[in-house]
């Protein structure tokens, strides 16, 4: 359905330029953005790269499991069902991570994984089980006290400060983590899922 909303805006909009007389107009632009996108696109790809590059070695050095530890005292009680130690955890430990980073693009594979494994542990592959939907709504909100990725791209775009948006950006993701985690607790107590 969005596609035909998308595909309706874009031949209304080059239909209305046609009537105008601007039809170059539209092919003008549909070039400067395209090449827009494609710059901001090697941008974002080489900050994904610099961040996959680090925890392919953070993986590799045993980083990983070392995170996971760190971060189980958190964990155990926001998913009491998962097992101490399991490899869950460890890739929900680096999802995290990787958003607490502002890293969202680079934490994709990570939440993957984390969900991949979390299914195995799934005694009813057809249902989501409270550990997957705790874990989706942690990770739809992604505590971000540092959005390296919206830094970066603020700071190519010419951005006066394009720190300044890192404690905004930390309150609001915050404050969405703990009321999205209080509903999950609120949902689950009355029996919801």
């Amino acid at each position: 359905m969005i596609n035909v909303i998308w595909a309706v805006m874009i031949l209304t909009g080059i239909l209305f330029a046609g009537m105008k007389g601007n039809a170059e107009l539209v092919t003008i632009t549909i070039f400067k953005e395209a090449f827009e996108g494609l710059i901001t696109s090697l941008e974002l790809i080489a900050i994904i790269a610099v961040w996959f590059g680090l925890s392919r070695v953070a993986e590799k050095a045993g980083l990983l499991t070392g995170l996971a530890r760190l971060l189980t005292p958190l964990l155990r009680p926001l998913f009491p069902s998962v097992p101490p130690g399991h490899s869950s955890l460890g890739s929900i430990a680096m999802n995290l991570t990787a958003n607490l980073l502002g890293l969202a693009n680079a934490a994709t594979p990570f939440g993957l994984k984390a969900m991949k494994e979390l299914q195995e542990l799934n005694h009813h592959p057809d249902t989501v089980t409270p550990a997957m939907i705790t874990f989706l709504a942690i990770n739809s909100t992604c505590v971000t006290l540092i959005p390296a990725t919206a830094i970066a791209l603020r700071a190519n775009a010419g951005a006066a400060e394009p720190s300044s948006i890192i404690v905004p950006a930390a309150l609001a993701s915050g404050i969405a983590t703990i009321t999205v985690l209080a509903l999950d607790r609120l949902l689950k107590r009355r029996g919801v899922f």
